[in-house]
């Protein structure tokens, strides 16, 4: 099935010709139709899904020949979690816009607040923005929302777990009562489900992939390795297995500086993005990053949202993520549109925990790799033994208390303790809880 068969303007077409999209892909035959009719769509897809085209075209097309925007209103709303994504989706909308007579802005925090002021007073077709900036400009009276006619919340499972609930909640409020609402996430979580109670109204229903499923075009496997010799092990991987663009993710922004001074010590050039990091580095290194300048781009969770490279052949779990969710989300940065990629983790015999809950949320156990010169003194034990919960030993019958003879104390025992409890030793732990 083409693109035109679903019904977009010839405007729409044109620019999808020209950026060398043929095909859409399977959230895109579902949503562009929905979001054409006018409903609410609440959808569930995974990162390289082609989810952004989803929302974006459809939005444009209704835009199209519609009414004219006033000075500081906006007619469609887009929140995101993230700088970098807010980033990514209105240059979608630039792209494929640029037939149409529309004008689109992004706006976020980090960054000076005048010139998206400047950039509201005549007025935008589609506004991206993250939460809290556009409370402040809200609160300057440099947006006003009655112009609203569609509301998009993007990746709104990670803007749940960034706090932004209130915000959203208060956005929500702001909003005219009459409009479209699109929700778009990553999974189903009771939360998300919640939430949408709230504001959605008898929305059409997409899931194009199973719940939290890692890409099949991605391999996947383990590199069993003493934490401390985690970073000699990376430089050794990118070195001798020749690879020359890696996306790394660590947990912490500490732990992101102190990888990437390591690996530059010993000449690989490396940057890094986190959320301490100006907006202007960040984009700085990502450009730098998709150009081939830098080799490694070390990154944390939050600041890796809306990295959106073509064709991106690895990415490494430097520290295994204590979300499980979280690794299906970082393997999804490579292995898109129709490639293959690599998602390797280094693995330390103190992540067994995580990486069993992993292992049980994709529904596989991970091949297990010991690089030549790195075999680990602490070995990281089988995760089978710990996805399975342990048989409890039956407890022994106890005779009826006039068969016993009479019950003696022992000195010391508290007043209301038995010896014949049950509880001879601690229970064991269930396997897959980090």
């Amino acid at each position: 099935m083409s693109f035109a068969s679903l019904g977009l303007s010839e405007a729409l077409l044109r620019a999808l010709d020209e950026s060398g999209y043929i095909t859409p892909t399977p959230i895109q035959l579902k949503a562009i139709p929905a979001v054409l009719s006018g409903k609410d769509v609440m959808a569930a897809a995974q990162t390289g899904t082609g989810k952004t085209a989803g929302f974006v075209l459809p939005l444009l097309q209704r835009l199209a020949g519609g009414p004219r925007v006033k000075a500081n209103h906006i007619r469609v709303l887009v929140l995101t979690p993230t700088r970098e994504l807010a980033v990514q989706v209105e240059q979608s909308v630039a792209v494929y816009g640029k037939h149409l007579s529309l004008r689109s802005g992004v706006v976020y925090g980090g960054v000076k607040i005048n010139p998206q002021m400047m950039k509201l007073r005549g007025g935008v077709d589609v506004l991206v923005a993250t939460p809290g900036r556009l409370l402040d400009l809200f609160n300057q009276n440099a947006v006003q929302f009655a112009q609203v006619e569609t509301l998009v919340l993007d990746e709104a499972d990670r803007m749940l777990d960034m706090g932004f609930i209130t915000d959203i909640r208060k956005i929500l409020a702001l909003l005219p009562p009459r409009r479209q609402n699109l929700l778009f996430s990553a999974t189903f979580s009771s939360d998300i489900r919640k939430l949408t109670e709230g504001f959605l109204r008898n929305p059409v229903l997409i899931e194009v992939s199973p719940r939290n499923s890692a890409p099949k075009s991605v391999k996947q496997w383990v590199y069993e390795v003493d934490k401390a010799k985690k970073p000699a092990l990376l430089s050794h991987l990118v070195r001798n297995q020749g690879w020359e663009q890696v996306l790394v993710f660590v947990r912490t922004r500490n732990g992101a500086d102190l990888l990437a001074k390591k690996l530059g010590t010993g000449g690989i050039i490396t940057a890094v993005i986190h959320g301490e990091k100006s907006q202007g580095e960040r984009a700085r290194a990502l450009a730098d990053f998709k150009e081939g300048k830098v080799r490694v781009l070390v990154a944390t969770d939050i600041a890796a949202r809306g990295i959106d490279i073509s064709e991106l052949p690895h990415v490494i779990n430097f520290d295994l993520p204590k979300v499980a969710e979280d690794y299906v989300h970082r393997i999804g940065r490579t292995g898109r549109a129709g490639s293959t990629g690599e998602a390797i983790s280094l693995v330390s015999a103190d992540e067994v925990q995580l990486l069993a809950a992993i292992e049980t949320l994709v529904g596989q156990t991970l091949m297990r790799e010991v690089a030549a010169g790195f075999i680990p003194t602490h070995h990281v034990p089988l995760t089978r033994q710990l996805q399975v919960r342990p048989k409890r030993p039956k407890k022994p019958k106890i005779k009826p208390a006039q068969e016993q003879g009479p019950v003696r104390k022992t000195a010391g025992e508290p007043k209301n303790s038995s010896r014949n409890s049950g509880r001879s030793g601690r229970t064991p732990r269930r396997g897959g809880k980090s």
